[in-house]
């Protein structure tokens, strides 16, 4: 396989733009080698620059429910961006999208949409801050809310994959507002709570980890985080920006039961395009500028081309049958990798939760942040560079979740399937 144009690319892109990449995962420091460029993609693959094809299960990071360049929403977006791709003022498309979102999301009265995760969550704890009048958040090891200050502390995605959880260039004084809990320990989160209860705005976690592969919450855990919230006038918020309309339509809430008193969104909701959204109950979300004091804006929030292809995905998968037959592909991929993994003789954990999942190596189970950081790395990024060169393009670090697509057939999951056979047998 050449991977000669991508390669001339990477060294070139290095002189201009720092690291060479744009965010720090797609650099390949984690599994070795050089980063692909893409040049187009269609359904559930990817071609490179060089002319190679991938099945592809990074879909973006995630908002790509319905594959690569679907019709409908191409569709959608040619033809709002044929009449202006951004006015600096209100369209008929954010007042769409905001309906289907909050007749999604019972939990949400109110939807500010911004243009990225990171916004999203920032924008959320700094309401909740105006609405408790208090400085403290809590967050949970590895979990990734963005590279806002504060919110780098033992955070997850690329800071995990690269092994720097917090950031020079943050404040000492960011850093001591946050603290951070291991994840599924309720007894340390009590702890916290107790001690420091009066002090603490908001916690802020994602219901299901993502950002350090995919951590599922022990049964309870999350009920009992909503009961220690409420009973001390904390503000829970739900980082949904990658279970959010994956997870289910209704995101990890809905899967859970739980109700948060706010939520952030992003991936799916733009339809591949950028952008994130925050909301939560009506009191909360009123302290936030015009309508109240806490200030927030964004000159390409709520742009209609971004808002148009969310609407135009959200109106495909909130059909009666889309998550059923979504999940059912990626519980076929989930068996029989895990039938891959024990033919090869390979210590390998798979955790799922509806259409994305993550593969540790390693033959412990995986529960919070030390539990994933103790797998084999030097393995994951052996099994990474067999798949790639077999055609099948993971996410580049073994601290991030995958996906699937409505895209991804039949045929993808069993050459997906067989390709795993035997990169593991041949790296065991």
């Amino acid at each position: 396989m050449s991977t000669k144009k991508s390669k001339s690319l990477f060294k070139k892109a290095q002189t201009l733009i720092s690291g060479g990449v744009n965010s720090p995962v797609r650099a390949f420091k984690a599994v070795g080698g050089d980063p692909l460029f893409i040049s187009h993609a269609k359904g559930s693959k990817l071609t490179d620059v060089d002319g190679n094809s991938y099945i592809d299960y990074v879909l973006s990071w995630g908002p790509l429910i319905l594959g690569h360049a679907p019709k409908k929403v191409i569709e959608a977006v040619t033809e709002a961006a044929a009449k202006g791709t951004s006015f600096g003022a209100p369209n008929p498309y954010e007042v769409t999208l905001a309906e289907l979102i909050v007749a999604a999301y019972p939990s949400m009265d109110k939807v500010r949409f911004v243009n990225s995760g990171t916004e999203a969550t920032m924008s959320a704890i700094r309401v909740a801050r105006g609405f408790t009048k208090r400085d403290k958040i809590i967050k949970f090891e590895g979990c990734y809310h963005g590279h806002a200050d504060g919110l780098l502390a033992k955070a997850g995605s690329g800071a995990a994959t690269l092994g720097v959880p917090t950031s020079p260039g943050v404040p000492q004084s960011y850093a001591m507002n946050t603290i951070t809990v291991p994840f599924n320990d309720i007894t340390a989160l009590k702890n916290v709570i107790e001690k420091e209860g009066e002090n603490i705005a908001c916690l802020i976690l994602e219901p299901i980890v993502g950002n350090i592969g995919c951590v599922i919450p022990r049964d309870g855990f999350l009920a009992e985080i909503r009961e220690l919230t409420q009973k001390h006038g904390i503000v829970l918020i739900f980082d949904e920006v990658m279970t959010g309309f994956r997870a289910a339509y209704g995101g990890a809430q809905e899967l859970f039961n739980i109700k948060p008193d706010m939520t952030c969104l992003g991936k799916v909701i733009g339809g591949g395009l950028p952008v994130g959204a925050y909301g939560g109950k009506r009191e909360i979300m009123s302290l936030i500028s015009p309508e109240g004091p806490v200030y927030q804006a964004g000159t390409l929030s709520g742009n209609p081309v971004a808002m148009s292809a969310g609407i135009a995905t959200l109106n495909i998968i909130r059909k009666s049958g889309f998550y059923e037959k979504l999940n059912e592909t990626a519980k076929t991929l989930e068996y029989g990798l895990n039938d891959a993994a024990k033919k090869a003789n390979s210590k390998v954990k798979i955790y799922r939760v509806g259409s994305m999942m993550c593969q540790y190596f390693t033959d412990k189970e995986v529960i919070d942040w030390p539990t994933a950081a103790s797998c084999d790395t030097q393995k994951f990024a052996n099994y990474f560079r067999g798949m790639l060169t077999g055609g099948i393009y993971l996410p580049p670090s073994q601290f991030e979740a995958f996906f699937l697509s409505a895209a991804h057939k039949k045929i993808d999951i069993e050459r997906t399937v067989n390709m795993s056979y035997k990169v593991l047998k041949s790296i065991r």
